[in-house]
């Protein structure tokens, strides 16, 4: 049974995906192979939510709608297949977005819409703050 090329590239995908998590299980390091196996997946829920909710300003919705469609688009900068360095453009993306949420938008809205562990989305949001204003406070 022959693929599409969309399929075969997503497979291969998920492949270095699962493997990459693999290999940090087996490495020892189980906490960091769990945040990066899930955090794709936490995106993608965070983003939808964010779509939804209506205290998110229209701005920061179609940041969040184009950063989808990039991340969903198989044409990137650089093609997936090549290691490291493919997911690095969807990386940034989805940074600048969220960098972009965190300018607009309360930081509790945010971490309502987080599916994932609080403290890999306190680590996410450290990271994409660089330069500019703090990332919000967690709540009590």
């Amino acid at each position: 049974m022959d693929l599409p090329l969309w399929a075969q590239i997503l497979l291969i995908l998920v492949a270095i995906w699962v493997v990459v998590a693999v290999v940090l299980v087996i490495v020892g390091r189980v906490l960091l192979a769990r945040e990066l196996a899930l955090l794709l997946p936490n995106l993608v829920r965070l983003f939808a939510g964010l779509l939804r909710d209506p205290r998110v300003p229209l701005r920061a919705k179609i940041v969040v709608g184009i950063a989808s469609l990039w991340l969903a688009s198989p044409i990137d900068l650089i093609p997936d297949f090549v290691p490291i360095a493919g997911q690095l453009d969807d990386a940034i993306v989805a940074a600048l977005a969220l960098r972009f949420i965190l300018r607009t938008t309360d930081g509790a809205v945010v971490r309502q819409h987080w599916q994932g562990d609080p403290a890999t989305l306190e680590r996410v949001l450290r990271m994409v703050s660089w330069g500019g204003r703090r990332a919000p406070r967690a709540l009590p």
